[in-house]
């Protein structure tokens, strides 16, 4: 991964003051800048990046970047570095329990998107269920209720290229989501609440046959790093 430190100036006259730095990781195949901490809605605490990747799909034989993702959580984290201390980042990829712990634990857990083309809502959506619905073997009315709502955020927008998308998992059965094509998300859009939908959700990123092999592997270099 590429780290790029930017500077934040403030002009007083004709002068130029550094007043504060901002770094930032590159996922090297979008060339996507991702901060290494970020605050986002319906979380007060600042939360770190672990790893990014990209989500590809293939169209008459031809792979396509769709897009970028990093994946932040709670400093609280460190408090289950026990549960991989000693593993190597192999050995962490291939561990579910690593997975499984991270995502029932008491903090937020985020998932930043980036489009690196030009999708609409319904694709998008399309593509988010094709993964979570095989999941869930017998959705109960909550299930069907979260998943009704998930869909209608997204149904209508036109998700341009360089629009910004987090899900957030704020507790095991509650995930928020922001989208914005206008910078950077300043307001919750939708509360999905339903554990077999945001869980779905978290296999489909980090289980045994992730969408984006490329941000699973990262982050299981980011949890090691952690314990440093």
């Amino acid at each position: 991964m590429k780290f790029v430190l930017e500077a934040k100036w403030v002009f007083f006259g004709s002068q130029c003051f550094a007043v504060g730095s901002t770094e930032y990781v590159i996922e090297p195949a979008t060339d996507v800048k991702f901060p290494k901490e970020l605050t986002v809605p319906g979380c007060l605490d600042s939360l770190i990046l672990l790893g990014t990747g990209y989500r590809e799909k293939v169209f008459a034989i031809i792979g396509v970047k769709v897009y970028a993702s990093g994946f932040y959580a709670n400093y609280s984290i460190r408090e289950l570095s026990e549960s991989w201390k000693g593993k190597s980042a192999d050995d962490v990829l291939k561990d579910s329990s690593v997975f499984i712990s991270i995502f029932h634990a008491p903090f937020a857990k985020s998932l930043k998107i980036m489009l690196v083309r030009d999708v609409d809502g319904k694709t998008f959506w399309n593509a988010l269920n094709d993964v979570i619905s095989p999941r869930i073997k017998e959705p109960t009315a909550v299930d069907e209720s979260a998943l009704s709502n998930f869909r209608n955020t997204f149904q209508g927008r036109d998700l341009n290229k360089g629009t910004l998308i987090l899900l957030t998992w704020i507790e095991p059965s509650k995930m928020l989501v922001s989208i914005s094509s206008d910078g950077f998300p300043s307001n919750i859009d939708a509360e999905i609440e339903s554990v077999n939908v945001t869980s779905s959700l978290f296999d489909a990123f980090f289980g045994e046959s992730p969408v984006s092999p490329t941000l699973k592997a990262s982050v299981s270099n980011g949890l090691l790093a952690v314990l440093n």
